[in-house]
């Protein structure tokens, strides 16, 4: 028998552990899927995702 555990993913925006199973907030960018703790760092990465990728993560957004 194999299980497979979901991997704890990074939010991109904040840095936080984000669970892909069990996140609310997921978007796709360039084939990519990103996961995100809070609405407000989805919203954030979709206003400029190249800063994020670029960069990493800087903390919650103000």
């Amino acid at each position: 028998m194999v299980v497979y555990l979901s991997q704890k993913q990074v939010d991109p925006v904040c840095g936080m552990s984000v669970d892909p199973g069990s996140a609310r907030f997921k978007t796709v960018y360039k084939g990519k899927i990103y996961y995100f703790c809070s609405r407000r760092c989805l919203e954030e990465f979709e206003k400029n995702p190249e800063h994020y990728l670029t960069h990493g993560p800087s903390g919650m957004p103000e």
